[in-house]
């Protein structure tokens, strides 16, 4: 079964609706959503809009997350309380820190908002109080000096790109990079929401992206530098003795 099939029918059983129901909800008749709920035939994108829409949910969750390991609670609700992704708790509702290491990180661009894809990561909590959903991300290359190759930075969920500050540094998804971590500014002169992605280190020429292709923004919030390892050392192990070394909580 795809998980279209399958988060189709686990939305449906949390609202309690017959396919009947939920078929009138949708405007089909209830053979055809049987097909999608067996797998038997994919919606539409038209109709995948107004399933996301009626059980606020964001396509991406609908289309590749697993939405029976992931209950609702369990979902980061963003403006007109659209869920986004599934984001990790702990046993008191807490946010936890995923840390995405080096070897995941080519995984992040397809994995970012699959609960499986997640629960793997190591997780880890820092030596303050925070407040609101933050991950970790481990940086390639030296465009943004001081930090260095393999060095860690914590970065807090943005929910709107018009909360993006020029100058201000940011790890964001996008498209066509994966995950980079760039100052950010918005361009002016172009129609559309562009923004420039400028390296600290002035080797690297600035570039443009418009917000069609950026998935995710994180706002600088700490950095973690253990670019003192030689590259045959930095590995998870040794990534976790850091991290504990520096009062921050590590676990699985």
């Amino acid at each position: 079964m795809s998980k279209i099939a399958a988060n189709i029918r686990v939305l449906r059983n949390l609202k309690k609706l017959s396919q009947d129901a939920l078929a009138d909800q949708l405007e089909i008749n209830r053979s055809r959503l049987g097909s999608y709920e067996e797998g038997r035939a994919e919606p539409p994108y038209d109709l995948l809009v107004t399933i996301a829409d009626y059980f606020n949910v964001s396509i991406d969750a609908l289309v590749r997350g697993d939405l029976s390991r992931t209950p609702p609670s369990a979902l980061m609700k963003i403006g007109k309380n659209r869920i986004l992704f599934p984001i990790q708790v702990d046993a008191d509702n807490n946010d936890i820190i995923e840390v995405i290491p080096v070897k995941a990180m080519a995984g992040y661009l397809t994995g970012y908002a699959d609960p499986t894809y997640m629960e793997e990561m190591p997780r880890m909590n820092l030596p303050f109080k925070i407040v609101g959903k933050h991950r970790a991300f481990t940086i390639k290359g030296d465009s943004m000096p001081p930090l260095k190759d393999g060095s860690i930075v914590v970065g807090k969920y943005v929910e709107s790109l018009s909360e993006i500050n020029d100058g201000q540094t940011y790890i964001v998804l996008t498209k066509e990079d994966g995950v980079v971590y760039k100052r950010l500014y918005r361009e002016k002169k172009k129609s559309g929401d562009t923004f420039e992605f400028h390296s600290d280190n002035k080797t690297y020429s600035p570039y443009s992206l418009h917000a069609r292709n950026i998935l995710e923004v994180w706002s600088f919030v700490c950095c973690l530098n253990i670019g003192e390892f030689k590259p045959q050392d930095l590995n998870i192990d040794n990534m976790i003795r850091f991290l504990q070394s520096q009062r921050v909580e590590m676990g699985k």
